[in-house]
């Protein structure tokens, strides 16, 4: 499968003059413009079909399209080994947040204790991206049912003014409102957190349904 000639198929100009103001960041003459339904569709056809090997090992690629197929492409990969192999390469090449944020594998459900060691070598880099995908990934597997209170301290480690670190960081303290309240909220009285971070957390749970309102009440009295 020819990638670009698929994507080129499904070209949206107006969904690229749409995307390219959500993420500013990158040069829009590197988006083609093709809405996600039609991005994992490719996707799912390059890893059903096994013709992505290729793909994955010619970074960096030309195009933002190209990445975050990249991205779903390793979603899919159910060998862990080989997965967190096309993940440590591919890292390095992510310049955004919707990258790294589709970059979503579903094989790290079965393998946490391996999983968290990589967390904790990702948010220690000095790589953007290397630190939204450990602070993700810790966000998505690691506060349900088999979670620990000291997985909320990791984020504290991180010295990174970003604008895109201090989002996902802010992400993840709410998402941990909304799952572990009892524990959380004990990091948010603290004050330990950039004012910044610390804000952002409390607007994102006020908008949270999942956040009570008696919590919400509460969490207004900690704006700073």
């Amino acid at each position: 499968m020819n990638v670009i000639d698929e994507l080129l198929k499904s070209k949206d100009l107006e969904y690229k003059a749409f995307q390219s103001k959500l993420i500013p960041n990158i040069d829009s003459s590197t988006m083609i413009g093709v809405r996600t339904p039609e991005l994992k569709i490719i996707a799912k056809n390059l890893y059903k079909n096994n013709d992505y090997e290729l793909f994955l090992n010619s970074l960096p690629h030309n195009y933002y399209e190209e990445n975050i197929i990249h991205g779903l492409v390793i979603s899919e990969i159910k060998d862990y080994d080989l997965c967190i192999n096309y993940i440590d390469k591919f890292l390095p090449y992510i310049d955004n947040w919707a990258v790294c944020d589709q970059t979503n594998p579903k094989v790290f459900k079965k393998h946490k204790k391996e999983v968290i060691i990589k967390i904790n070598e990702w948010i220690k880099s000095k790589e953007v991206y290397k630190i939204r995908f450990g602070v993700k990934t810790l966000m998505n597997y690691f506060l349900d049912d088999d979670f620990n209170k000291d997985y909320l301290k990791l984020p504290l480690i991180i010295k990174n003014d970003d604008y895109y670190v201090k989002m996902m960081i802010a992400w993840f303290y709410a998402t941990a409102l909304a799952k572990q309240y009892d524990e959380t909220i004990k990091i948010i009285e603290s004050n330990v957190l950039d004012i910044f971070i610390h804000n952002k957390i409390i607007q994102k749970a006020i908008e949270s349904f999942r956040v009570t309102d008696e919590h919400k009440k509460y969490l207004r009295t900690l704006k700073r």
